[in-house]
């Protein structure tokens, strides 16, 4: 639920109220803030990417192809995009590893036909859900 104007002015003047009577702790605390530590590794990703693809031009570029300093830049590359795909999740709270499926209840066991026609289609299910998350929200 987000807050009401007035609750973010309070927010803010708590905020800079707290800076003013304390700034090593607000820096502190900012420092000790994970996201600032998973930004900062999706910054060194990205620089180590461009290094990977400097690699790789250069292995490519130089004359006599060096292949091993090009497969190199490559998987350096690769790691660093992997890197950064973590920390970036990682950063926004976003689950890092594989997302299970959802698990799903006993399958009725039903024509194709008769699925078709009972459930009115992909609108319809989807204005009926709708309609339940309204009725659900308004009690």
């Amino acid at each position: 639920m987000p807050l009401s104007e007035h609750e973010q002015r309070q927010l803010e003047q708590i905020e800079q109220a707290l800076y003013a009577e304390h700034p090593r702790f607000v820096r502190a605390v900012r420092a000790a803030d994970p996201r600032v530590h998973y930004r900062r590794r999706v910054v060194y990703a990205l620089i180590g990417f461009l290094i990977g693809l400097v690699l790789l031009f250069v292995g490519v570029g130089v004359s006599g192809p060096l292949i091993p300093l090009s497969v190199a830049g490559f998987i350096i590359m690769l790691a660093c995009c992997y890197w950064a795909v973590i920390s970036y999740r990682r950063m926004n709270g976003l689950p890092a590893g594989r997302v299970p499926f959802r698990e799903r209840g006993p399958r009725r066991k039903e024509s194709r036909q008769s699925r078709r026609s009972g459930s009115g289609g992909l609108g319809e299910r989807l204005e009926q859900r709708w309609r339940r998350r309204q009725d659900g929200q308004g009690n």
